[in-house]
């Protein structure tokens, strides 16, 4: 299992946030790896004072080399620093930003070519959804992934749906399942039966503590993408529903 958090607001807010999970009672790293990702400038804070089996994700990087790219951070910054992982394609930035599949795709590859771990996300819109071509957008947005990549080793998908993300709605148990059954058949069918087997698949969208089992009790969730309820005590609650899956 691997869940992510995404932490935002002042530098106080980020210590008690680092306190809590600190203070938890979280399962050992052979039942859950857990990443949180802060924004870029409370990286180095939140690396030096978690626990050390917590690892850290920076929220996004640069598609090339550095160079004179204003306001951008490279993923040699990031493996420079020791940030482990790096979120990439958040529905966030595809939407707001106009990041297309095939730029996710060449940022995911770059990431992977300095040494970085990777969570792409992929996901559809309510609309999307309602026109019935969610399988079909989730799979052309991973295959630009994979049209850019030769080895998904350090790839973790996490599947977003839009219309779930902060609004308080979330995909039932069955449709986060038919959606990561569909992405673990896409990967045996167009990658390989092994790949399909291996990789990580992560639902995001309105996790909370109240929902967490149930979700983590499905067949292909691998794990969570968290969001708001990464910012409250219940966390923990969310990290230890990966031991749904030990069970």
């Amino acid at each position: 299992m691997n869940l992510t958090v995404l932490i935002n607001g002042t530098v106080d807010d980020v210590k008690k946030i680092v306190a809590t999970l600190n203070a938890g009672d979280i399962p050992s790293t052979d039942v859950v790896e857990v990443v949180v990702s802060p924004p870029f400038v409370f990286l180095t804070t939140v690396k030096s004072e978690l626990r050390s089996e917590i690892q850290v994700a920076a929220q996004n990087c640069w598609v090339k080399k550095g160079g004179a790219f204003t306001g951008e951070v490279s993923a040699e910054m990031l493996a420079n620093l020791g940030v482990p992982w790096v979120i990439l394609g958040h529905s966030e930035r595809r939407a707001l930003l106009g990041e297309t599949n095939e730029f996710v795709g060449e940022k995911v590859a770059y990431a992977l070519s300095q040494g970085l771990k990777v969570i792409a996300c992929v996901g559809e819109t309510l609309e999307q959804r309602e026109a019935g071509t969610t399988m079909e957008v989730v799979a052309a947005q991973t295959q630009a992934i994979a049209d850019k990549i030769s080895s998904w080793d350090n790839v973790v998908l996490a599947y977003e749906p839009v219309w779930a993300i902060g609004t308080g709605k979330v995909a039932s148990p069955a449709q986060a399942q038919e959606v990561h059954a569909g992405l673990r058949k896409w990967f045996a069918e167009k990658v390989s039966a092994d790949v399909s087997a291996s990789t990580r698949i992560i639902y995001g969208g309105s996790v909370s503590g109240s929902n967490c089992k149930e979700l983590a009790g499905q067949t292909d969730v691998d794990g969570f993408l968290v969001g708001g309820a990464s910012l409250k005590p219940e966390f923990i609650d969310i990290i230890k529903a990966a031991e749904v899956k030990k069970c």
